[in-house]
């Protein structure tokens, strides 16, 4: 029998109002911590609009809109929620209607660019796992110029750093470089440099999978329609 068009699969509806992968929503159901109509979810379960689905003792609305807005990070800024020190939030930046999106990745206080923000968890698991491999682009500016042999390093072997090895695309272009990577590692790209002896003094963001930093400027934002530009999730 086939299942009604408004059924959807229980992991993947936790996944869109809660933020996880599709694995931390079956651990969740798993441990018991679903209830569907006050009775323990199940892997594998559907649900509809009719049915009651908690969380830790609240309710997950069936029907949510989501958002999708590409924001240009100024540099000084930080992406969580909360201040730290005496560096602002980007939400600061943003209208009362945006500030319960989550930003999909992060770029550091000192980086600027393209960052993407949604309440859709599904998107920025699929936009942020390493199995997806969604390309960045990010110009780079060094203290020193690379040395030929180090870009080679990078580029074909890779630099070995605490938590593993960093490899990535390094790219010469004019008075900066074009750096090309899919992994989202904390810091890696300054990491990888201060490794051979370089500091990084700029690191922007221009491009996140299909998404692209344009015109955009520093402090502003732009809504993502879904449909428009074909996201198919």
């Amino acid at each position: 029998m086939l299942n009604p068009p408004s059924q959807i699969r229980l992991n993947k509806f936790l996944a869109e109002r809660l933020g996880v992968s599709r694995r931390e929503a079956d651990d969740l159901i798993t441990a018991g911590r679903i209830l569907i109509d006050e009775k323990p979810a199940k892997l594998g379960d559907r649900i509809d609009k009719n049915n009651k689905v908690c969380y830790n003792g609240s309710i997950i609305p069936f029907e949510t809109d989501f958002s999708y807005i590409a924001f240009h990070k100024p540099i000084g800024y930080v992406c969580s929620r909360r201040a730290q020190g005496p560096a602002p939030t980007l939400y600061e930046l943003l209208p009362k209607e945006y500030r319960k999106l989550k930003t999909v990745g992060r770029l550091d206080k000192d980086s600027s660019g393209l960052i993407l923000l949604t309440n859709d968890g599904d998107f920025a698991f699929q936009m942020t796992h390493p199995k997806f491999h969604k390309e960045k682009i990010y110009e780079v500016e060094l203290d020193r110029p690379l040395e030929p042999l180090h870009q080679q390093m990078i580029s074909d072997y890779g630099i070995m750093l605490d938590d593993g090895p960093s490899k990535f695309l390094v790219i010469r272009d004019q008075d900066h470089y074009i750096v090309k990577l899919s992994e989202g590692r904390n810091r890696q790209i300054r990491r990888t440099f201060a490794a051979l002896g370089y500091k990084v003094k700029r690191l922007h963001r221009t491009k996140f999978g299909i998404f692209e930093l344009g015109n955009l400027k520093p402090g502003k934002f732009q809504i993502i329609n879904k449909k428009e530009i074909g996201i198919d999730f």
